[in-house]
């Protein structure tokens, strides 16, 4: 079930209304969980008893290692855990890729293996509601946290329907506790929280689907060999969609959230405004960087085993947070380069420690561009749907190809170019503060008009209800 369709505001409606009866509390939070196994019961139905599985495991998991007393006997039960989501998720994720790598391998020794035919379709969301579930198990095993107190909560806070497909990837102590007693929404938490959908539903349709979208699909669809002009403008066009889209789908779910009394933490803090690469990840999907580097770049040793440790470490998280993406070497490749770049990064500070020319404005300009400059081009290689469209891409955006083709429309030019300025001065204006704060400070007259905007373009643009991008991982 799509955030961006009627049949959504259908279901959101229903859930409101039975929410806001006169029920018991556990009888509300059973309304919300049934509503979560509808809400993910729309795209496959079977695929349901994969939340199930997760969810029996992980509850009854975590209860024995929280009173056992031997380690190995704690290490054999976060095995059980750990390989029971990560073998669901490596079955219907990698499974494919797996194959086709070793067809490859093979056929390094001569040897002619023919891959299956695979059929298996990828359950929406999988890798977020996956990575959920296992923080939980990890945080019992590392001693951060204590079982939920009943079944009922631990299964709603595994299948929350707002952000079950594509995050935010909530930690069980922030999301588990609110459980516990009653939450409904106050006046000003509703109204936040429609606030909130509504400018979710305008970066998602309005920007993403409707203005950024088309020169996207046309730059990165063409098998032309593009020109400087054009690979740039549908790289910028990409990072403007692929922002817009995502944040649009995790805003619209801290809203749905509000509304119905639960906080969600914060996703995204304006990107396109980072300072460097290791600042880009502290604004950029901020729960799967934060769970990666409390869950995978910790317990590797962090910066705590020495320089050239460290470098191996960040390449290891981000190479993994590369594949976690997508089951394609391209994913690979984008998440190496974010792993280099923080690497070369954390050098350099080192290497120039105490450097007064860092602490410029001028200076500091520039490292906002070419942090802009050098994510962009890790975009080519998460869209490109193969290495030599990549590679090409890449030639073009450094001028190697002099002779390309231009494939864009000048509608699409004029769009890109707009957006994209536009997107990068907001993020810059609001660096330093939040939506909620600028919204604070303005006069609500403006703020009335502003809402009614969103809401008239978001009604008049045309599109076709696209999945969010992120659905796919």
């Amino acid at each position: 079930m799509l955030f961006n369709s009627l049949t959504f505001i259908v279901f959101f409606a229903i859930v409101l209304l039975l929410h806001y009866m006169p029920f018991s509390w556990r009888q509300k939070k059973f309304n919300l969980l049934l509503a979560s196994y509808l809400f993910y019961a729309a795209w496959n139905p079977p695929f349901v008893i994969l939340l199930w599985i997760s969810t029996l495991v992980d509850w009854h998991v975590a209860k024995w290692l929280y009173v056992e007393k031997v380690q190995s006997r704690r290490r054999l039960l976060l095995v059980l855990s750990l390989a029971t989501n990560l073998g669901i998720l490596g079955f219907f994720k990698y499974g494919d890729f797996l194959l086709h790598n070793w067809q490859a391998f093979m056929g390094l020794f001569g040897i002619d293996y023919q891959v299956p035919d695979w059929s298996i379709i990828l359950p929406v969301g999988i890798s977020f509601y996956t990575f959920q579930t296992m923080a939980y198990s990890l945080d019992i095993y590392l001693n951060r946290a204590k079982p939920a107190k009943n079944f009922l909560d631990f299964a709603l806070f595994v299948t929350f329907f707002p952000q079950l497909v594509a995050g935010p990837i909530v930690r069980p102590t922030h999301l588990i506790p609110q459980f516990e007693k009653a939450r409904k929404a106050t006046k000003s938490m509703f109204i936040w929280g429609l606030g909130l959908i509504t400018l979710g539903m305008f970066q998602k349709v309005v920007i993403a689907d409707g203005a950024l979208a088309p020169a996207s699909d046309a730059v990165f669809g063409s098998d032309a060999v593009l020109s400087f002009s054009d690979a740039w403008l549908g790289t910028l066009a990409f990072a403007g969609q692929i922002f817009s889209d995502f944040a649009g789908y995790s805003t619209t779910a801290i809203g749905v959230g509000l509304t119905l009394g639960f906080s969600l933490p914060t996703n995204f803090r304006f990107p396109y405004a980072a300072i460097g690469f290791s600042d880009f990840w502290r604004r950029w999907h901020i729960s799967l960087s934060t769970w990666l580097r409390d869950y995978l770049y910790i317990p590797l040793g962090g910066n705590k085993r020495g320089p050239v440790r460290t470098y191996i470490n960040l390449m290891a998280t981000m190479l993994l947070g590369g594949l976690w993406h997508g089951a394609s070497w391209t994913f690979v490749v984008w998440g190496g380069l974010h792993g280099l770049y923080l690497a070369v990064e954390r050098w350099l500070k080192a290497t120039f420690k105490g450097a007064q020319i860092a602490k410029t404005i001028l200076f500091r300009i520039f490292l906002a561009l070419v942090t802009y400059f050098f994510i962009n081009i890790t975009w080519v290689f998460f869209r490109a749907q193969s290495f030599d469209k990549a590679f090409s891409m890449v030639k073009s955006m450094f001028g190697f190809n002099p002779d390309g083709t231009n494939v864009l429309a000048t509608v699409y030019i004029v769009q890109v170019l707009v957006v994209t300025i536009a997107m990068v001065a907001i993020h810059w204006r609001m660096r330093d503060t939040s939506v909620e704060a600028v919204v604070q400070k303005a006069p609500w007259p403006l703020v009335g008009v502003v809402w009614g905007l969103m809401l008239f373009f978001i009604i008049i643009t045309q599109g076709g209800g696209d999945a969010f991008i992120y659905f796919q991982f």
